[in-house]
Order: C-alpha cells, then structure tokens, then sequence
C-alpha cells in the first residue's frame, strides 16, 4: 500500500527549515504545519521580510557587524574611542557588550576562532584585517574578548604572539565569565566587571 505524505511543497519547506541550526525534523514539521494552518503566521510577511534582509544586510567593512551600508553604526560614529578595538569571535558578540554601556571603542569580529578538529585555522579567520586595522588605526589597546573554552583560549594565545611585536597593549577580559562559556551566555553585570577589570597580556 502506497504511504501517505505531504503534499512537495509542504515537504519542501519541511526540508528548508530543518537547515537551520536548532530545528529537527519534527520541529520543522511542526513550524511548517503553523506558517499553514495559523491565523497568525502571516507566511508571506515572513518570505517578504526574509527576502528584505538577504538583499540588505551586510558585514560592515571594518568590524564585521550587520549593516545595510559599507560601515556599521558603531564604526560610523565618530564619538566612539578609536584608541580601543575589541576583538571578538562573532558579530553577535557584539551586542551583549554594547549592552553593558561600559565599552566605547570600537570592535573587531574575527568570523570564528580557531578549531583544528572543526578544519577552521587562522587563515579562515579576518586576522590579517584586524593586523592591518592596527597599522592604519594605530590604537593603544586591543582587547581579546574571546571564549574562555580551549578554541577562544587558543585563539587569544595565537593572537597574543601574533601582536607582540606591535606597539599595542593587549589586555583580556578578567574575572566572571564562566569556564568554557561565551561571551553571549554571560549577563550584563558579569560582562561589565569583566571589561573593567582587564588584564594584560603578558609577551
């Protein structure tokens, strides 16, 4: 007896949503059997929405973050301490620190850290922007804001040898970040002490 299944197009988005990180097979069902059947699921808002982001957004030119235009609004703004530059994994690692308001330099988004077992190396990383960055911006500190897991603190160390023979202080985030933990599991308070309390790196 042949067995019963969606309609292809219903097992095409089915298939679609199971792409994204987090989503099963049958959470997919599920979110596809709502975007249906629901009052609430305006489907094609959704589309039109999604279509508007992957035409628009882009990585700004200088740190990494979402922008619609070549530079991102903390890189546009010229009240921001150039003398600082954070260095973090991602461009979402951005945000927990913004909202400590305790930051007021500018950032760096590496793409990822370091993981042999993952095939990720240094080359994969924007680590010749951020060196070039530093020749053309010349601060007077670079931050690693990096995971406290093995791959951030392998990063961190290969950056630190990478910078040492550049006229740049390099600190790290201090105390509260919790072991093997990234920046986007940590909560306001515990990032602010982090950032206040820095250390350097030593050569």
């Amino acid at each position: 007896m042949k067995r019963v299944a969606y309609p292809e197009a219903i097992q095409a988005l089915i298939g679609e949503l199971k792409r994204m990180p987090g989503i099963g097979p049958r959470s997919a069902e599920r979110i596809a059997l709502w975007m249906l059947q629901s009052r609430d699921a305006r489907p094609l808002e959704i589309a039109r929405v999604m279509s508007e982001v992957h035409e628009s957004i882009r990585a700004c030119s200088q740190c990494g973050f979402f922008t619609t235009e070549t530079l991102c609004e903390i890189c546009a703004d010229p009240a921001r301490d150039a003398a600082q530059i954070c260095v973090i994994e991602q461009a979402t690692d951005i945000l927990p620190l913004e909202r400590t308001g305790v930051f007021r330099g500018r950032y760096h988004a590496l793409g990822g850290r370091i993981s042999p077992l993952d095939h990720v190396g240094p080359e994969d990383l924007r680590i010749d922007a951020l060196i070039e960055r530093i020749k053309a911006e010349k601060p007077s500190e670079i931050i690693l804001a990096l995971g406290s897991d093995v791959e951030g603190e392998a990063t961190a160390n290969y950056l630190a040898g990478l910078l040492r023979e550049l006229p740049v202080a390099i600190t790290r985030l201090a105390q509260g970040l919790p072991a093997g933990g990234g920046l986007e599991h940590a909560d306001e308070l515990t990032l602010s002490r982090a950032l206040a309390g820095r250390t350097a790196v030593k050569n």
